[in-house]
């Protein structure tokens, strides 16, 4: 089982610097950064767990490509993943130019971990059409792969149009870095980020759910994989763990073999705030339960 870290970072916490390097010296597989540009004061949509409040950490991330770019200076193996970019409330082009170095510069180590935002208030601040985001997500994956993996690409979808264009670099990792669809889980549907991941994903990333669920999903998965010719082997599955005690996994042991015998490749964890004077000995802590 690969163990990474989902880090909430904010101006209190220490820097995506020395939490990469803690990480990797522990022996983490990955560290994620996730992403909200903006938090609405008033929102209509509810936090999806305790009372509806979206936690105060939310409107505190730092720009995760950047975060990031600070992490790969200061570490030769540990994976960098978003968890996950709002992939509609970025211009795809831009986007594509931001992963593709990030990719290059660090040598072939980023996860691309995608999704279009459960928060409808967001979206609409950001410009986004919310009932229309995952077919927005669709078409700027679509084209973002292009770019990566042609020296010409052209492109023409419903949301997005190109003429033949140049982008370089190319990313390290062949054919591009693996596309994790961060959708599912946590009372939230699953059919239709099943169906993406099938069609179009490199691996699935879902929220907080129990083995016995995730199990009943990827058989799922794997009925749909071989309609469609899929190999179902090489589709990464991560489950995230949020920050909430109620989320998180009560039995460290018995909670890696359980979700390891379900299929999952990837654990990933959210720890308390990684404050000076705490984190080391937070992650020092969930490396003792986790990784032995």
């Amino acid at each position: 089982m690969k163990i990474g870290i989902l880090a909430f970072l904010s101006e209190e916490s220490i820097s995506p610097a020395e939490v990469a390097r803690k990480c990797e010296a522990l022996g983490f597989e990955s560290l994620f950064l996730p992403e909200h540009a903006i938090i609405p004061v008033k929102h209509r949509v509810p936090y999806p767990a305790g009372d509806g409040t979206i936690p105060e950490p939310y409107a505190h991330f730092p720009d995760p490509f950047v975060g990031l770019g600070m992490a790969a200076a200061v570490t030769t193996r540990l994976k960098l993943g978003t968890g996950i970019c709002l992939v509609n409330e970025h211009h795809p082009l831009a986007l594509a130019k931001t992963v593709v170095t990030l990719d290059h510069l660090s040598g072939g180590r980023v996860l691309f971990g995608i999704g279009a935002g459960w928060l409808a208030d967001e979206s609409e601040i950001m410009g986004v059409d919310f009932k229309r985001r995952w077919p927005i997500v669709r078409d700027y994956i679509r084209a973002m792969k292009e770019l990566w993996t042609k020296s010409e690409p052209v492109y023409e979808g419903e949301f997005l149009k190109f003429p033949a264009v140049k982008m370089y670099p190319k990313p390290a990792q062949r054919p591009h870095p693996p596309i994790l669809i961060g959708a599912g889980g946590l009372g939230w549907k699953c059919e239709r980020a099943i169906k993406d991941t099938v069609e179009w994903g490199d691996g699935w990333f879902p929220v907080v759910m129990s083995p016995a669920e995730l199990a009943r999903h990827l058989a799922s998965m794997k009925e749909l994989s071989a309609r469609a010719g899929r190999d179902f082997a090489k589709i990464e599955v991560s489950m995230l763990f949020l920050q909430q005690p109620e989320l998180q996994p009560q039995d460290p042991a018995r909670a890696v073999d359980e979700y390891s015998r379900a299929g999952v490749h990837r654990m990933v964890l959210s720890p308390p705030a990684l404050t000076p004077g705490r984190a080391d000995a937070i992650l020092e802590g969930l490396a003792k339960q986790y990784l032995g």
